[in-house]
Parts: C-alpha cells; structure tokens; sequence
C-alpha cells in the first residue's frame, strides 16, 4: 500500500506542474507577476517529483536488500 501511494503522489506533483503551466498561459498576457508565481511553484513541482522519486526507489533498494 505505501509504495503505490508514494507513487500516487509522484504523479500528483507532476499534474500539478502541468496545472502550474496551464495557469502560466493563461495568467501570462492579463497578470504577469502571478504568472511568475505559478512558474516557480510548477518549478517546485518538477523538483518535488524527481526528489520523491529518487526517495522512493531508495527505500525499495533497502527493501530489496533486507
């Protein structure tokens, strides 16, 4: 169960970077200040993925060896 849920919320952060760009096109011409915003939380996001991805195939190695 844990590990279908970490990689639930791996992809969970990647739909919320693909929000992020949406938001940032839409936002862009009318508000670029928020469009700044939105480009550096689908920044975060992007980051968050690839740092809970490296996190999770970290804990299955030590699973593995165990």
């Amino acid at each position: 169960m844990g590990r279908k849920l970490y990689i639930f919320f791996e992809f969970a952060y990647i739909a919320m970077a693909l929000f992020c760009v949406y938001l940032v096109a839409s936002q862009w011409n009318e508000d670029r200040n928020k469009a700044y915003v939105f480009v550096f939380f689908g920044i975060v996001a992007i980051f968050m993925f690839f740092f809970k991805r490296r996190f999770r195939k970290n804990l299955d190695k030590r699973n593995q060896d165990r």
